[in-house]
């Protein structure tokens, strides 16, 4: 397990009242809530077709036949956006024994005693679970999603397989949902993060109260830069 803060590329600090942290580039963000909206097209469309009840839901996309045929499609430009998303930051989104300790104080967290949890990097243990819990659904409901695309694959496998594909991809989407709900929630409640990922930057106050490892880190980038500045 690594104990390696990353700073990632865009990552700095700028002077200001108040001084702001660059957190996240533009084309991370658009990246994200590529994703993001494609996820919730998925669950839209998904639900459309998993209970009659939810039926209703198909008039967002014009009717049930079209919600057959756009769905797979909207899962393949999700899986394609989170591929981008998993290359950028799956460094960063590395375990370490630091998440561990975080874990143990979870407690303290959700109980608003945030002083008493140690100090977390660019991404907390919560965090990282989400991203790797997404990376591996998404697999998944990608692997089990091309196996009942009647249009295009329904000859390559047997109705026996097709079935449980289709029971693995409803119980991993369900599975998804939740993640989604918990991720959504998180930028929710920790005020400044859904800002974050839509302006790209938090201020100096935030990121030493969230992530101050990955502040301390920055901070001392930023200190190393102006000496060796000086210094020319």
């Amino acid at each position: 397990m690594s104990e390696t803060i990353l700073v990632e590329t865009g990552d700095a600090i700028r002077p200001g009242n108040p001084p702001m942290v660059e957190r996240y580039r533009l084309g991370a963000r658009i990246n994200h809530w590529t994703t993001a909206i494609a996820m919730v097209l998925l669950v839209l469309s998904g639900l459309a077709m998993f209970h009659p009840s939810l039926f209703f839901l198909s008039t967002i996309f014009g009717g049930g036949q079209n919600t057959r045929t756009l769905h797979p499609w909207i899962g393949i430009i999700l899986s394609v956006s989170f591929l981008v998303l998993f290359i950028q930051f799956w460094r960063a989104n590395l375990w370490n024994r630091a998440d561990l300790s975080w874990v143990a104080h979870i407690g303290d967290l959700v109980g608003g005693h945030e002083e008493k949890v140690p100090e977390v990097a660019k991404y907390n243990a919560g965090q990282k679970f989400v991203f790797w819990a997404m990376a591996l659904l998404i697999l998944a409901l990608l692997s089990s999603g091309i196996i009942i695309w009647d249009e295009y694959f329904s000859n390559l496998t047997t109705i026996e397989i097709q079935r449980i594909a289709l029971l693995a991809h409803s119980i991993l989407a369900i599975l998804a949902i939740c993640v989604l709900i918990l991720h959504v929630y998180a930028g929710i409640w920790v005020r400044g993060s859904f800002d974050a990922m839509i302006t790209g930057s938090v201020t100096a106050g935030w990121a030493w109260r969230h992530h101050r490892k990955w502040f301390r880190q920055l901070a001392a980038g930023t200190a190393g830069e102006e000496r060796r500045s000086r210094e020319s």
